[in-house]
């Protein structure tokens, strides 16, 4: 079926057109049949819009829906019946769905949510409002916010009995100055574009709602300078005009013209309508309370236009002036609005432009790069999720302490990830935005997990931990995930061709490279660390640029020699580098406990294995830094993290079990651990004899227990020797299953063993006259 709106020629699908996103129209809609030429008329004419698509009112000299002037020498379409589809469709729906130059989403039209942040936050999408509302009905810019564009002191402010003045000169240095919009309600610029009013008013001055009388009355934004005068905002403007319009990404705002009118410049941009990030934080923020946007959105939210940044980097653009003023979600999308400070990174030219908290504190010296934008995202996501006062002075180029905010205090690795990107050395921040990104998603993966569901994810920077059977139950640094391979590196290729173990045949091959590179010291370091060459190893590691990797490696040379301060630092430099890595957090645990602190060792290996339960050596290390404590539960809740599908999963049953059973300083052994323990080996899939020695290890507890005094149910007696009491005697029947777990046992065994076994078994076995 087609659509039978005028200037449409989509196919109506699922119920809504795939081109203007409407639903069919109960009957087609008359088109004039030449096009009407744009000339306002007085303001005394009345009755119906007479603009194609529009069905409202000429109020006061325009249009009550679409805004604009009525058109002259066009009939009025007749007006709509009452009942009609097109009386009871709201003006807003309309307005805003016959202007737009693609079809509605899924989402926008039903309100149904999108997941952002790499699928991980469901967001729910903004609907987009008729533009023609979000037109100021005031327009003039508050005298707190009036400064002089050339040297920045303030201006047009009221002093004593003087009014404040929207035009003049600064005092200062002589700079003229003027407010007020250059631009009304019906002005035509460039013979194209008809004006409905102001939309806000920025650095670079007026920003104005227009209609493109030539594209199919789409709505558009011109964004005007501040002052024609100006020669720097002016080099800006042509600055866009040279390259902003082959700016093409679905994340940031289309140029589609730079036109002038009235000796004033003007660039020609989509219309984004929706609610900037500024704007969802006020709304959070609502009466004055302070209730910043929760840690997972923000990052979501941030996440959806790092992509943009990359792109806008591939091709030497600096964004330069990114804050939550200038990124709005419109639907389901987000969406950078403003390339008024875009500059290539090797114009040296070109006048820079920023806000003072923002901005990196090298942009006046070093100029614009890829790393002072990441600051830029680094401080907005600081302001999105707290309540960040003095960012503009007192923290103008800082942070403040992680324990002023809970925020910080609660997600140590997003407070390093801020650290990282707002770095005031730019060396010290991420590489590009790719790096920044993929940290962020691993640090909005750890925020996640800690409402129970963990969010696994393959590290590009780390393998998997290096054992995972748990038969050792004690950390061993051996056992770490290591560093990628730099597949970049000359030596790349040398490397991966070795698989040997033994260190001194992996150091005779790495002999063989055609060159050193920073992965064959690397390589060779880890091969002396392995063969307990110590100097060695720090031979190596001194002859070497610094580098996260160095760092790691560091850190193991450290741990080999019991050195567990150094192991400390070195690991806890790495996290700095890459906050959302979940390696370093293990080495820290593993440090912590080496130390002798299995409280500090709990609280890393506890975000390690909820956020990714397939380091089992975490749930391992978590559950034995409980049992340190004496807490028995939470010793076999770590081991349950362990997935089903996981290879380690019978032996951290296993390590439950025991965990339950075994005697320990803290942690008195009572009834109900027992019988837990017991219904634990009873859903185990073992072979016959090692489920035996389970068994014997409860039971020779359970009459330890018996023999203390303690006593015990029928129901759970039924449960520890695993079928019902043939005695009813306790003590009786806790031995005959006890006998009968180490004949199991002897079976499976031979020779000294074998006899003692039975040995063992003859002596439990309770007096019988048989």
């Amino acid at each position: 079926m087609t659509c039978q709106r005028p200037d449409c020629s989509g196919t109506i699908e699922d119920g809504y057109c795939d081109t203007c996103g409407l639903a069919p129209a109960a009957a087609p809609t008359p088109v004039p049949a030449t096009p009407v030429p744009a000339t306002p008329v007085a303001a005394a004419v009345t009755g119906r819009c007479a603009r194609a698509g529009c069905d409202g009112t000429i109020e006061d000299g325009y249009c009550d829906t679409c805004g604009l002037a009525p058109v002259a020498g066009a009939p009025a379409p007749p007006k709509p019946r009452t009942g009609t589809a097109a009386s009871t469709r709201s003006t807003s729906a309309l307005s805003t769905r016959t202007r737009g130059s693609g079809r509605t989403s899924a989402s926008s039209r039903t309100g149904s949510a999108r997941r952002f942040g790499g699928g991980l936050v469901e967001i729910a999408p903004i609907r987009t409002a008729d533009p023609a509302t979000a037109v100021m009905a005031v327009a003039e810019v508050p005298e707190s916010k009036r400064y002089c564009a050339k040297c920045g002191k303030p201006v047009g402010r009221a002093r004593g009995d003087r009014p404040a003045r929207s035009s003049g000169f600064c005092a200062n240095c002589g700079e003229a100055f003027n407010f007020t919009p250059k631009l009304v309600k019906g002005d035509l610029v460039a013979g194209q574009y008809e004006v409905v009013g102001p939309l806000a008013h920025g650095g670079l001055g007026w920003v104005y709602l227009a209609v493109d009388k030539n594209v199919s009355d789409r709505w558009v934004v011109l964004k005007g300078l501040l002052n024609s005068g100006d020669e720097d905002a002016l080099a800006a403007a042509v600055a866009e005009r040279r390259f902003l319009a082959e700016v093409e990404h679905p994340n940031i705002v289309k140029i589609y013209n730079f036109v002038e009118h009235d000796g004033a410049g003007y660039i020609v941009m989509e219309y984004v309508g929706g609610k900037s990030l500024k704007d969802l934080l006020k709304e959070r923020r609502g009466n004055g309370a302070v209730d910043p946007l929760p840690v997972d959105q923000a990052l979501a939210y941030v996440l959806e236009i790092m992509p943009a940044f990359g792109y806008l980097h591939d091709r030497g653009l600096i964004f330069c002036d990114f804050k939550p003023d200038n990124v709005i979600q419109s639907g389901d999308q987000m969406k950078l609005i403003d390339l008024g400070g875009v500059v290539h990174v090797d114009d040296q030219e070109a006048a820079i432009y920023g806000t003072v908290g923002y901005q990196a504190p090298e942009m006046a010296t070093d100029g614009p790069s890829a790393q002072s934008d990441l600051y830029t995202i680094g401080r907005t996501l600081a302001v999105l999720t707290t309540d960040f006062r003095g960012y503009q002075s007192t923290f103008a180029h800082s942070l403040p302490d992680r324990g002023e905010f809970d925020v910080y205090r609660n997600h140590e690795s997003f407070y390093r990830l801020l650290r990282q990107a707002t770095h005031t050395d730019p060396d010290q921040r991420f590489a590009d935005a790719a790096e920044m990104a993929e940290q962020m998603l691993g640090v909005l993966r750890q925020v996640l997990a800690e409402g129970g569901t963990p969010h696994p994810a393959i590290s590009r920077q780390f393998t998997g931990e290096l054992r995972t059977d748990l038969r050792d139950d004690r950390a061993r640094w051996q056992d770490l995930p290591t560093p990628l391979v730099d597949l970049g590196d000359p030596a790349a290729g040398v490397i991966a061709s070795i698989t040997a173990a033994d260190p001194a045949t992996v150091l005779a091959q790495l002999a063989t490279a055609p060159q050193d590179s920073p992965e064959v010291g690397l390589r060779q370091m880890r091969a002396h660390i392995d063969r307990g060459d110590t100097a060695s190893a720090a031979a190596v590691r001194d002859s070497m640029a610094p580098d996260w990797r160095v760092d790691w490696y560091d850190g193991l040379l450290a741990l080999s020699t019991g050195d567990h301060g150094r192991a400390r630092q070195r690991f806890d430099a790495v996290w700095s580098a890459l906050p959302g890595e979940l390696a370093p957090q293990l080495a820290l645990g593993f440090t912590a406990e080496l130390a002798g602190d299995p409280a500090t060792a709990c609280g890393y290996y506890d975000v390690v294995s909820r956020t990714d339960p397939a380091f089992t050596t975490a749930a391992a290390g978590l559950a034995r830094c409980r049992l340190a404590s004496g807490d028995r539960a939470g010793a076999v809740e770590a081991y349950n993290r362990v997935p089903g599908t996981s290879s380690a999963y019978p032996i951290s049953q296993v390590g439950a079990i025991r965990a339950l059973v075994r005697s320990h300083q803290a942690a008195v052994v009572d009834v109900d651990s027992l019988t837990t323990a017991a219904g634990l080996i009873s859903r185990l899939e073992m072979e016959a004899a090692q489920l035996a020695t389970l068994r014997a290890e409860l039971l020779e507890q359970v009459l330890r227990t018996l023999g203390g005094g303690a006593k015990i149910a029928g129901a759970d007696l039924a449960t520890v020797i695993g079928g019902e009491p043939a005695e009813r005697q306790p003590e009786r029947d806790v031995r005959f299953a006890l006998e009968s777990a180490y004949r199991e046992m002897a079976r499976a065994t031979h020779g000294t063993e074998k006899i003692r076994l039975v040995d063992l078994a003859n002596a439990v076995r309770p007096r019988t006259r048989t």
